[in-house]
């Protein structure tokens, strides 16, 4: 049986990106125990949203973001993962950098590592950008 959760986040003036992100993640977690999802996939979900969501609350409210989506579905074998905001356009799939693995740890800026980090943990990841619009889905097997 397939479950729908929506959560749509309007962030006030007065909450930091930070307190966004905690506040979407509290909801997540309540969602992983609605479904019983193993604390593994729970963490892989909060990562990737906290890693998107973080990163479209901090460019694209300088650029009017005032919505954001987060659409889960979940089955017995996948969870889609759907954000959506009406922030600056940015494809994670081809807008970010490579991270730069050649320069020493403690030379390298901080940040840069989550992108490429949640495209290695999840199995598959697109981007579309519509009417001002951005969406990126995430799937993750629940094994």
């Amino acid at each position: 049986m397939k479950s729908l959760y929506t959560l749509n986040i309007t962030p006030n003036e007065q909450e930091t990106d930070a307190e966004v992100v905690s506040r979407i993640s509290e909801s997540l977690e309540d969602i992983g125990q609605d479904q019983e999802w193993p604390p593994k996939l729970v963490y892989l979900v909060n990562l990737s949203v906290e890693e998107f969501g973080l990163n479209a609350l901090t460019h694209g409210r300088k650029h009017g973001l005032d919505e954001f989506e987060i659409t889960i579905s979940s089955d017995s074998e996948l969870i889609t993962i759907e954000l959506s905001d009406n922030g600056a356009a940015f494809d994670p799939m081809n807008d970010a950098p490579e991270p730069d693995f050649e320069t020493p740890l403690e030379s390298r800026p901080i940040g840069g590592l989550g992108i490429y980090l949640i495209k290695k943990m999840v199995d598959a990841m697109e981007y579309r950008r519509d009417y001002d619009r951005n969406y990126l889905r995430l799937t993750v097997r629940r094994t």
